[in-house]
């Protein structure tokens, strides 16, 4: 008995973004932007993506510190205490980086994240494998970054030795991964000695808004 195959479902070619952008080239201008503010209005998701995109090329802006805030407060929100939803967090910077393409904004991020969940566990004592597994995997993020746009390395430099002694000696093989991170960023993107060192981004390092302890 011959067996019959499953008729494949066919492509709707009228669809999908070419379709889209083949209708938004036939719009005038007005209702082009009528369509922006509509997706501007939908949700807050939106007008973060919007106003990143619009700010694409400024490492110091709104924009930047809003997706900051974001990648913040599953550690220290302003009020009460974190609540370890990396998810969210993460998702910032993927969104972020989806929005603008500027690379040294999403390091920024990426650090951040880091070095915010390196003073959690300081703050807090051990948490658990998922947790130490996120920090490093956004850490390993912003090497495989670095290294990849060496020119980058000079600005964050400073806050990454940083981030290596603070994390020195917290376990679960945590503080060693972040002292080999640092140590091999360090030696891969030695400076030229000659070179003129750019300055850090102003203002640098951490943006901490502490969680109230028992005894920020």
């Amino acid at each position: 008995m011959k067996v019959l195959e499953k008729e494949k479902p066919k492509r709707d070619r009228g669809g999908g973004w070419s379709g889209v952008r083949k209708q938004l080239n036939q719009w005038p201008r007005p209702a082009v932007i009528g369509l922006l503010k509509g997706l501007y209005d939908t949700s807050a998701e939106n007008r973060d993506f919007i106003a990143a995109r619009l700010q694409a090329e400024d490492t110091a802006g709104d924009a930047l510190e809003n997706y900051r805030q974001k990648v913040i407060d599953p550690f220290f929100p302003g009020r009460g205490y974190g609540n370890l939803k990396l998810g969210p967090a993460r998702k910032a910077i993927r969104d972020y980086k989806k929005a603008t393409g500027n690379l040294a904004g999403t390091a920024d991020l990426l650090l951040t994240y880091v070095e915010n969940g390196t003073e959690f566990t300081q703050q807090f004592g051990d948490i658990n494998d998922a947790f130490y597994d996120s920090l490093c995997s956004a850490l390993n993020e912003l090497v495989e970054l670095l290294l990849s746009g060496p020119e980058l390395y000079p600005h964050f430099r400073n806050r990454l030795d940083k981030l290596g002694a603070h994390a020195n000696g917290i376990g679960w093989g945590y503080g060693d991964f972040v002292m080999d991170q640092v140590f091999l960023l360090k030696n891969e993107l030695r400076p030229n000695n000659n070179a003129t060192q750019p300055r850090e981004p102003n203002p640098p390092g951490l943006k901490l808004r502490l969680a109230p302890t028992s005894s920020k």
